[in-house]
């Protein structure tokens, strides 16, 4: 396992991407960070019924949060937690701001989480604001922590599996080579990750490709980001994005124009935020 020289914190996709899109409805902004990725969109959204390999935080900047889950049972407040793989159909009823944190770094939790408007206060002033790429996600991620736990460390051969299978574009391992790698057989290695990460390394694999193309979605148009990602196609790309976030992403791309290419997030700017990060506030379009 020679060459694991950094923290699995932060392997689903290279850090220090972001993006502000502009459409004629809304804006979209997209930061990756160390420890987190962080998604807001200036009005309210709902995406139809999926299961995110990661934790999902969403934080209601508008208006209140909701998720549905099987059976119909419905979840919500201020803010909500959602822990890896649930499945549910998730709605904002203004605009908002999403955490994804890889699935081991949070405390888990048999279902989802509501956050009081305090927490959900807290947790935008410690991110302050991505547009211009200017959010603080160690500082929100450290914020997270104390709200949810911190999850246990793990074992450093899932960590150089993780690490490995979820590398972003054509470098990923494969399964097979992985396990010998780590001095494993494939079956064990599966059962070591499915007990502490509680994902399947297949479905890591598949969001660190997703999680990267949305990342590249400010350069260019979605098949370019598909291309740069490792999908075989758009339509690929589509599918993915549908299963593991509930919406395509030409609801993100399309009609839109760049007002910020991809850049490094830095500490937040001084100064008034925009009122898409106010909490409480309305949307600014409609």
């Amino acid at each position: 396992m020679a060459g694991t020289e950094k923290s699995v914190m932060g392997v689903m996709m290279a850090a220090g991407r972001a993006w502000t899109l502009e459409r004629s409805d809304r804006r979209l902004v997209f930061a990756s960070g160390d420890e987190m990725t962080v998604f807001a969109e200036d009005g309210a959204f709902r995406v139809a019924r999926h299961r995110e390999p990661a934790w999902k935080v969403v934080l209601g900047v508008g208006g209140p949060v909701e998720a549905v889950l099987g059976g119909g049972r419905r979840v919500g407040g201020a803010g909500l937690a959602v822990p890896p793989e649930t499945e549910h159909v998730c709605a904002a009823a203004g605009s908002y701001t999403a955490f994804f944190v890889d699935p081991w770094l949070l405390r888990p939790a048999p279902g989802p989480v509501p956050l009081g408007a305090g927490e959900v206060r807290r947790l935008l002033a410690a991110l302050g604001s991505p547009v211009g790429g200017g959010s603080d996600t160690s500082a929100a991620f450290a914020e997270l922590t104390r709200v949810t736990g911190a999850g246990a460390a793990l074992d450093p051969r899932v960590e150089y599996a993780v690490r490995a299978s979820m590398r972003d574009g054509d470098g990923a391992a494969r399964i097979g080579t992985i396990a010998a790698e780590a001095g494993l057989s494939p079956v064990r290695l599966r059962a070591l990750v499915g007990r502490s990460v509680g994902v399947p390394l297949v479905r890591l694999r598949s969001w660190a490709r997703l999680r990267a193309a949305i990342g590249r979605l400010g350069d260019g148009t979605v098949a370019d980001a598909a291309a740069a990602a490792g999908f075989a196609d758009q339509a690929h790309f589509t599918r993915t994005a549908g299963g593991l976030l509930g919406r395509p992403p030409g609801s993100l791309h399309a009609e839109t124009v760049r007002t910020a290419r991809t850049r490094t997030p830095g500490r937040p700017p001084t100064g008034p935020r925009p009122s898409i990060w106010r909490c409480g506030s309305g949307p600014t379009s409609s």
